[in-house]
């Protein structure tokens, strides 16, 4: 897309109150830092920003500053075909089945009568607004599996934006919903101190009744995780995440699972989103091109 289309977005996300900032050319990762406190809705800092010259720069949405709580269902990459266990349901077979399935339990119709694009892989994005009360945050796999939020401290790209795998677009052009009350209680965290660490436990208890050996060898990584101290908390992170993805690439534990144990851990001795989430990816993907040899 051209500069002069990709500033046209800009500003028309702005337009609607959204606080947007630039994201590399072609890119995900925010061009500037300290990217939610320097969003903003002034078309004259996104004209400037926008016309710099150069490659034109992506668009991040900033989800707390725009009041937004924005639902990302994702389809499967490459080797997460086979939903876990909990959803092997019929019919289920990407994010968007998943946050059917779960409206369908909670008795109220799918909200999609919301602002909606899809996310050039094939997913989508449900924009909603921030309930008044404590900001929600981000959340990975917490409703369910392919199925994050992006609220207080995360973003998303805006229409427009442009990736290796294609544009954003907007699905359904309207005003963003309030989000659904049910969804409230499902997302909220009552103790803003509160870490998911307990979390953890809870995904290793359910994990040991399929396999003990894989449940010892998540114990062990996830406990190195917590001990790392300051300064080491990086490397840390990646070399569990390396050893977990030999294990996810021999089908013994299943890879939404093993990214989201790291995240909670990592979350607890407060690595910052953007770089948990890199170092976990890229950990699991190293981990997963050497095979573990394991036990019968």
């Amino acid at each position: 897309m051209s500069p002069t289309a990709l500033l046209e977005s800009a500003l028309a996300a702005a337009g609607r109150g959204w606080h947007v900032f630039p994201l590399r050319p072609g890119e995900k990762r925010p061009a500037i830092r300290d990217w939610e406190r320097r969003a903003t809705v002034d078309p004259d800092r996104i004209t400037r920003c926008w016309t710099a010259g150069g490659p034109a720069f992506n668009i991040g949405i900033a989800c707390g500053p725009s009041g937004l709580v924005v639902i990302d269902l994702d389809p499967p990459k490459p080797g997460q075909e086979t939903p876990p266990e909990t959803w092997r349901l019929p019919g289920v077979r990407d994010g968007a089945d998943v946050f059917a399935v779960i409206c369908e339990h909670h008795g109220p119709p799918l909200p999609l009568e919301t602002f909606i694009t899809d996310t050039a892989r094939g997913g989508m994005h449900l924009y909603y607004r921030q309930p008044p009360g404590p900001p929600l945050t981000n959340t990975a796999g917490r409703l369910g599996w392919l199925v994050d939020t992006r609220a207080h401290g995360g973003y998303v790209l805006a229409p427009g934006s442009v990736t290796t795998n294609g544009t954003y677009t907007v699905i359904h052009d309207t005003d963003p919903a309030p989000l659904p009350t049910w969804l409230l209680p499902l997302l909220a965290t009552n103790d803003p101190d509160r870490t998911d660490t307990a979390s953890v436990g809870e995904l290793l208890e359910a994990l040991a009744r399929r396999s003990s050996y894989t449940a010892a060898a998540l114990r062990g990584e996830l406990e190195r995780v917590l001990a790392a101290q300051p300064g080491d908390r990086n490397h840390t992170l990646n070399a569990a995440a390396y050893a977990l993805g030999q294990l996810v690439a021999v089908g013994f534990l299943p890879y939404d699972l093993a990214a989201e144990a790291l995240d909670r851990a990592a979350t607890a001795i407060g690595l910052p989103p953007r770089e948990r989430a890199a170092t976990i990816r890229s950990g699991l993907k190293a981990g997963a091109r050497c095979p573990r040899s394991v036990p019968a």
